[in-house]
């Protein structure tokens, strides 16, 4: 066991290349072994921005509500939000399928809603490109509405073997678990996922002054944006550990939020960037064939963030793992972390 331990931390050690990578934390489960380590400017039990792996909190909460009869993945968003956010959200070459967008269409990044973070505006910029030379700001949940609208979609709601993944899917139902619950979103990660589990230094970031979670990095320099972490909510704001993101994703895929049968209507995958294929409320990583020609590395369904940040489980090999290398200039350094602990941990 001993041995099998040095090989994990070796992994980390190795990952911290003081370049790319300065610090990097990492936790795994198999059966009854469990593993966690950090290397670098990542001490043990700190805190990170979990980023866009915020999102299996937003889908975990959402698929607990479907399954307390207080929604359906089939109903119109227009059920539960106001008039004012639907009218010219999704116009597509003229006409518009603002009232046709569904909570599966949300969870699922089959809306067509172009991304308010990622995609360029009119100025030739994206809110991720100000951001990474150093623009902190602000931004409310209308401010994302109103990007959204002034954004082009790029198709039909619901398209057959269509996605584009937008974080303005995940700030919709955000909006919409305050709306059914009458609480705020932070209040549901309380009442749904950090107490219940009981998470002391996982929460949503909502105080710019906090400074308890690592900062981010930024290629070489740290990356000072807590008025953006801010702002993220439903789509990117929730701060938590290794330990307790390990707990989580079990927690997810073993049906303590809501039914387990549920999982397997949730992997409907669509293309969505390479390699990864979006679900409904979660992503699929699996390398193509011509990378794993003797299937070694097994796939994985979870969730990433922007931070480098993952959570993800391995159904086959029956692997939970979460980390982060808090790099968002290279995110994908953490995937390779995953499979090389992951391929350490399956061997007997």
């Amino acid at each position: 066991m001993a041995e099998k331990e040095k090989s994990l931390q070796a992994v980390l050690d190795k990952t911290v290349d003081r370049k790319k990578v300065f610090g990097t934390s990492f936790a795994i489960k198999k059966d009854s072994f469990s593993w966690s380590g950090n290397s670098g400017n990542i001490s043990k039990n700190q805190s990170y921005f979990i980023a866009s792996t915020t999102k299996l909190f937003t889908s975990a909460i959402i698929l607990k509500l479907r399954s307390e009869g207080k929604l359906n993945l089939e109903d119109k968003i227009g059920e539960y939000l106001d008039k004012s956010i639907l009218k010219g959200l999704h116009v597509y070459k003229g006409k518009e399928y603002s009232e046709g967008l569904t909570i599966k269409h949300l969870l699922a990044h089959t809306s067509g809603l172009p991304d308010y973070f990622q995609d360029k505006g009119a100025n030739g910029k994206s809110f991720e490109d100000e951001l990474t030379s150093g623009k902190d700001q602000y931004w409310t949940f209308e401010d994302t509405i109103e990007r959204t609208k002034s954004l082009n979609p790029l198709f039909v709601p619901g398209t057959k073997g269509k996605a584009h993944y937008s974080d303005a899917n995940f700030q919709l139902l955000g909006k919409i678990i305050e709306t059914i619950t009458n609480k705020s979103y932070s209040e549901n990660c309380n009442d749904v996922i950090i107490r219940p589990l009981g998470l002391s230094n996982t929460y949503l970031y909502q105080d710019p002054a906090d400074g308890t979670p690592i900062t981010l990095y930024y290629k070489a320099n740290e990356l000072k944006i807590p008025k953006a972490m801010t702002s993220f909510g439903p789509d990117g704001g929730i701060v938590s550990t290794t330990a307790e993101m390990l707990l989580f994703i079990e927690a997810f895929f073993t049906g303590k939020f809501f039914p387990s049968e549920y999982l397997s209507e949730l992997q409907e995958w669509n293309r969505i960037f390479f390699p990864m294929r979006s679900g409904i409320g979660m992503h699929l990583f699996k390398l193509p064939w011509i990378f794993n020609p003797t299937g070694a590395v097994p796939y994985f369904i979870g969730h990433s963030g922007l931070s480098g940040a993952i959570a993800f489980y391995s159904p086959k090999e029956n692997i939970y793992v979460s980390g982060t290398v808090n790099q968002v200039a290279h995110p994908d350094i953490s995937f390779k972390t995953m499979i090389k602990l992951a391929q350490i941990v399956k061997k007997k």
